[in-house]
């Protein structure tokens, strides 16, 4: 919500019309007439966040950040005058910028409405501003959250499909669209994933997590969308808020929800807030180097940076947890900027806590999401990310949050998750973590020749790790992300054990996530960071691409193989209870051959329900052989008792269960049991 000059040279005292379905504000605002050209500061605009708020919030306090250079320095000259019976003020607080304002509102009795706020200095009326509450949607605190019955799959919108040339350059935007260039904008856009959703549908995935959409009006590597310049904005080269809106509508049409791409701990450096800072405590370390613009708040009194520390953070993420930690490494982690484009947040900043929050809480309740996921989660104050997750949760009581710690130790992974007893007390209300252990493990272990203590082994032992997480089925385990290079090529391109890896992920006893891109085997190199070329542009999705994984024109007989394939899969897991919610029980690897049972009971009873005769059963064998190999099945004769044959799920091959399988080559196997 933005005032200019523009408006005080219009008529005296409109109505503002306010579009409550999008939250946005067709002329912006209304300033008073009484408030005179000279008293504005026409270069600054006002600015009021969040754009707007709904009645019937579980939490009814509201806090309300008003941004304006014409703001009285002295608080105590200011009255606020709320024009709704409904809506409780209870008082306003400044920082040391006189700029802004925080109003603080009891919304537990308001109804949906639009009400104007009033801010006088004496007798004077200096704003008048409308404010909308809207209706809630029916069932909006009831939403289920993405869970073990959905596959996810991660979009890089910049890098997906150009639905809308025409948005691809911005006369507002510092960077413009580059195609030739790996780290430039290419123009992938909202519009492209709407474009495909049926494609997506499909495919067999049921849950999107696009990589931020948010405005990122930085002057170069702007289009991975992690710099974020305004909280409330989608970037207009991906769309607008509407945009993103009807995207998550029309995504439900289809079977399909939205996670939405959480930044907390930094923003970009080019954000609004980096020319007039919030408070001197707004940023860790504001006066950091690459903060050109951050002194030039008339509240700085910031402390000069150690010349011992650039104010980079250390990237150490077990200081957090460490008993014996040094408590400067813990703040040499938490508080360091992650890049010198995105300036690190003070999340112990309670005014900044409360506006992190009420922005996630915003978009859930705006845009219809199903789910968060949160980027570089231990990096942010872990008091806040505490805070944070549990004001998501009260607010939605099925909603899903996947917090990112990027890490191979499963004990640092674990001790975020909800419901981990953690020797210092800390508690998080976080219910889930990208899995990277078990990502890890799963690439070492196919790449390993078979040993005693090589190859399945280290996966398998991985796996019995799950002992130290309070939840381990709710992790999000993936074959790839952004991050990451791709899976085919770090598999040295070998399709047998490309299949294991993604038949591993879709299997596990976990909440699967798929990187795009992956079903076509788009490729990158596999040493070092290449983040522009593992974000390469989907086939089909850009003016003359001359081959389209969307329609299946130009794919290569291994690429038509492996689309085939991950549809077979994620189908057939849409519809398995065994492999959405079952039991899971595995052997110890012997020969090359590692075997899993994904298992559901008919009906509740006590121990793993791989033992149930009558339960649901999917048999799942990993063969590293390129020689026909002969399993006995003897060894799972408790597993295989009540079950004479079994069907596989990719060939539909008919095997009977009362004599050996021969495993003709490497590969793997997926078989669902019949009952006798």
């Amino acid at each position: 919500m933005v005032f200019t000059r523009r408006h005080l040279l219009l008529s005296i005292s409109f109505l503002i019309s306010w579009n409550t379905q999008a939250g946005t504000i067709d002329s912006t605002a209304l300033l008073s007439a009484n408030l005179s050209a000279s008293e504005v500061n026409s270069t600054a605009p006002l600015t009021i966040e969040p754009l707007s708020w709904w009645a019937g919030m579980h939490n009814p306090k509201l806090q309300l950040m008003l941004h304006n250079n014409a703001v009285p320095t002295d608080a105590a000259q200011l009255k606020v005058e709320i024009t709704s019976k409904d809506v409780v003020f209870e008082g306003i607080e400044q920082t040391d910028n006189p700029h802004y304002l925080f109003i603080n509102l009891d919304l537990r009795q308001a109804k949906p409405q639009t009400f104007d706020i009033r801010i006088f200095a004496g007798n004077k009326q200096l704003f008048q501003l409308p404010y909308t509450l809207a209706a809630r949607a029916e069932g909006s605190r009831e939403r289920q959250g993405f869970s073990n019955k959905d596959v996810i799959y991660l979009i890089t919108p910049d890098r997906f499909a150009n639905g809308n040339p025409s948005n691809d350059n911005q006369a507002d935007m510092l960077e413009h669209a580059a195609p030739e260039n790996a780290d430039g904008r290419h123009g992938g856009d909202i519009e492209g994933i709407r474009q495909h959703l049926d494609y997506l549908a499909k495919l067999g995935v049921t849950q999107l997590w696009i990589n931020p959409l948010l405005e990122n009006n930085q002057a170069q590597y702007s289009y991975h969308g992690y710099a974020i310049t305004n909280l409330y904005r989608v970037d207009p080269r991906f769309g607008s808020n509407q945009d993103y809106q009807r995207l998550v509508t029309e995504a439900k049409q289809h079977g399909l929800g939205v996670i939405k791409d959480v930044v907390l701990n930094h923003i970009g450096s080019n954000h609004w807030w980096l020319k007039d800072l919030p408070s001197s405590d707004w940023l860790n370390y504001p006066q950091h180097p690459d903060a050109k613009n951050a002194t030039t708040s008339p509240a700085a009194s910031f402390t000069s940076l150690s010349s011992t520390n650039p104010g980079f953070t250390s990237h150490r993420r077990t200081t957090v947890q460490d008993p014996y930690a040094d408590m400067q490494d813990k703040r040499d982690f938490v508080d360091g900027w992650f890049v010198g484009s995105m300036p690190d947040l003070n999340q112990r900043n309670p005014k900044l806590a409360t506006y992190l929050i009420q922005n996630s809480i915003w978009w859930v309740e705006y845009a219809g999401l199903s789910g968060i996921r949160e980027d570089t989660y231990s990096y942010a104050d872990k008091a806040f990310l505490a805070q944070w997750s549990k004001a998501l949760m009260a607010e939605y009581p099925h909603f899903n949050i996947v917090g990112e710690e990027w890490t191979a130790n499963p004990i640092t992974v674990s001790y975020w998750q909800k419901g981990k007893i953690n020797a210092d007390g800390y508690t998080s209300d976080l219910p889930s973590l990208m899995d990277f252990p078990l990502y890890e493990k799963l690439l070492e272990s196919l790449n390993e020749p078979e040993g005693w203590d090589t190859g399945f082994i280290k996966l398998y032992e991985m796996l019995a790790n799950d002992v130290v997480y309070a939840n381990p089925s709710q992790l999000v385990l993936f074959e790839g992300n952004h991050d990451t290079n791709r899976i085919y090529s770090l598999l040295k391109e070998n399709l047998p054990l490309y299949q294991m890896a993604l038949t591993y992920v879709m299997t596990a006893k976990r909440i699967p996530q798929l990187f795009y891109g992956t079903e076509v085997l788009m490729t990158s190199p596999t040493k070092d960071r290449h983040d522009g070329v593992v974000r390469s542009d989907f086939p089909g999705g850009f003016a003359n691409s001359k081959v389209n994984g969307f329609s299946g024109k130009g794919l290569n007989a291994k690429q038509q193989q492996a689309q085939a394939f991950i549809r077979t899969l994620l189908n057939y897991r849409k519809h398995s209870a065994a492999l959405q919610t079952g039991d899971l029980l595995h052997f110890v690897p012997q020969n090359g051959i590692y075997v899993q049972f994904r298992c559901a009971a008919k009906q509740a009873a006590a121990g793993n329900a791989c033992y149930q005769a009558d339960a649901d059963k999917v048999m799942v064998i990993y063969n590293k052989n390129d020689q026909a190999q002969t399993l006995d099945l003897s060894r799972f004769s408790k597993v295989l008792a009540g079950n004479s044959s079994a069907i596989s799920v990719f060939s539909e091959d008919k095997f009977e269960l009362n004599q050996s399988l021969v495993l003709p080559h490497a590969g793997v196997m997926m078989l669902e049991l019949n009952h006798q």
